[in-house]
Parts: structure tokens; sequence; C-alpha cells
């Protein structure tokens, strides 16, 4: 039988289909990383597997016979892409109903989410890089967290090498100044124990012994009833807070011990349905953030990914 199709043809087609081999390997080798540079930019689970998706498609399309290092091709495009949704995401943060925080990750498979090390995972860190620039943090993430080079930083952002040292510098200022130094894993869990099971009784004395003077509730319900829409601030308000809804919100509710981001969290249910997701940054003088992460659009993802 004669083939239908000129051998060059046959040839070419191989050859196109060896290519995209190829460049779906390289792109899944460097996916870990990729998902953990968007992720980190955005706090948003589901906007970084939308700038991969982009970085996909324009990794389709490119011409690369001249590419040499696909991951650091593919790492400039989907730094640059974070950065463009950040821009845009900025604004429609400011509109967002009550307070934002960032969407939880499991981390349970991948405690570092695909870096060198596990530097702006925490979601204390990442909602404290939220009020950085997307470029200063971009620049932290992919230095502090991916440990690449500043030259290389420096070209993935477009910009000179001096600085990107300054904006490195100012995002370690910035969290240096915002946040104090946290607990060691054993007291942030001992910590978050005897919160909860405070917070279950509202027994006041004992949740003002563990919060911090300053101490910041945030509930970021995304406009849902019974999440409060201002942050709450101090010890004693945010103990009274605490204890005022307690009779309302406990009872029916159980808990599971879960990880996100990196840290012991308790995930609220009630008759099966996820409620809340809590989390807490703890430093020496006790609790100084509470998170509580309550809009359906955030948490279910979540929960679903407990049981992939």
């Amino acid at each position: 039988m004669v083939s239908a199709e000129p051998e060059g043809a046959t040839m070419d087609a191989r050859d196109a289909a060896d290519s995209l081999d190829r460049a779906t390997d390289d792109f899944l080798a460097a996916r870990p990383q990729l998902f953990g540079i968007a992720y980190r930019v955005l706090g948003s689970a589901a906007e970084a597997e939308d700038v991969l998706q982009e970085t996909w498609v324009r990794w389709q399309n490119t011409d690369r016979s001249g590419v040499k290092q696909p991951a650091a091709f593919l790492t400039t495009i989907t730094a640059r892409l974070a950065i463009n949704v950040a821009q845009s995401a900025r604004v429609r943060r400011e509109s967002y109903v009550g307070p934002w925080l960032p969407e939880p990750v499991d981390t349970r498979h991948d405690p570092q989410l695909g870096a060198e090390r596990a530097e702006a995972l925490e979601m204390a860190v990442l909602l404290l890089l939220e009020k950085l620039n997307p470029v200063e943090r971009a620049a932290y993430v992919l230095r502090e967290a991916f440990d690449y080079p500043y030259k290389q930083v420096a070209e993935i952002l477009e910009t000179s090498e001096a600085n990107t040292r300054q904006l490195v510098s100012r995002a370690r200022k910035h969290l240096a100044a915002e946040r104090k130094e946290p607990v060691s894993p054993a007291d942030h869990r001992r910590l978050l124990e005897v919160f909860l099971a405070a917070a279950q009784t509202g027994d006041m004395r004992v949740l003002e012994n563990v919060l911090a003077a300053d101490v910041v509730s945030y509930a970021d319900g995304g406009g849902i009833r019974g999440a409060s829409r201002i942050p709450v601030v101090g010890r004693l308000r945010v103990s009274k807070y605490l204890a005022a809804f307690a009779p309302r919100f406990w009872p029916p509710a159980e808990t599971r011990w879960v990880e996100a981001n990196g840290n012991p969290a308790v995930l609220v249910t009630a008759g099966g349905n996820p409620v809340a997701l809590l989390s807490v940054d703890a430093s020496a003088d006790g609790i100084e953030r509470l998170m509580w992460v309550m809009n359906p659009e955030k948490l279910s993802p979540y929960v679903t990914s407990l049981t992939a």
C-alpha cells in the first residue's frame, strides 16, 4: 500500500509531535516551581493556575528551537504574567467585601511548594507581601524562596541588578517591621491548641493570656453573612468578640487539624460543610494574627485538596 502522505510531510508531523512532547515534558518538570512563584506573588491558587495555563499556551506558541534553558524561559514568562495579574488584582481587592486573606494551600505533599525554601509561603507573610507593589513582591519571592541570583532576577524583571537588590531589601525591611520573630513549630501548635479550647468555651481569661496585646483578627468571608467585615484589633476587643460569638458558632461545629501553608491549621465544619479555616501567626508575645478564611470560593478548593 502506498502512503497517502508524502514522506516529508510524515517526517514533519513526527518532528512536530516530538517537539510538543519535549515541550510538555519541560513544562511539567518546571510546573511545581512555576506554581510556587505565581502563588506567592498572587496569594491565590486559582489565579496562579490561570497564570500557568497562559504560560503553557505561550510556551506552545514559542519558537523553542532557540531556547537553551526551558525552565528559565518558563520562569520568566510566569513571573511577568503573575506581576501583570497582581497589578489588576490590586484594583479588584480594593473593592473586596471585608478583609482579604490569601487563598490557603495544602502543603503536606510539597512543604516548600516548589521552592528551594519555604519562604514567603505562610499565610501571615503572604498577607504582608500584599502591601508591597507586585514587582517588589516578585523580586522577594524569586530571591528569598527560589534562591535566584540577583542578576537573573533582574533579567526576569527587566531592571538593573542594583535596583533588584533595592527591591528585595525593601521587602525584607517591610516584613521585619511588620512581623515579630515567629515561634517554633511546636510552640505554634501549642498556642493554637490553647486558643482553640478557650475560643470554644469563651474563656476570657485564657484568651487574654494567649493573645498578644495588639492582636488582629481577620475574617475573610467575601461578604458572606456572619463574617466580620472589619478586622478586630487589640487583646480585649478580640477576646470579647470571640466570647460573644462562641455560643452560636461552636456548638454545631466540628474541628479537624490540618496543614495550610506550612503551618498547623484548624478546619471548622458544620453539618459536614466547611465553615472556616483558622490559621494563626504567633510570636513570643502570643498570637499576633488570627486568620479566618470563610469565603467558600477559597475554602472549597482547599477542602478538595485534602482528599487528593
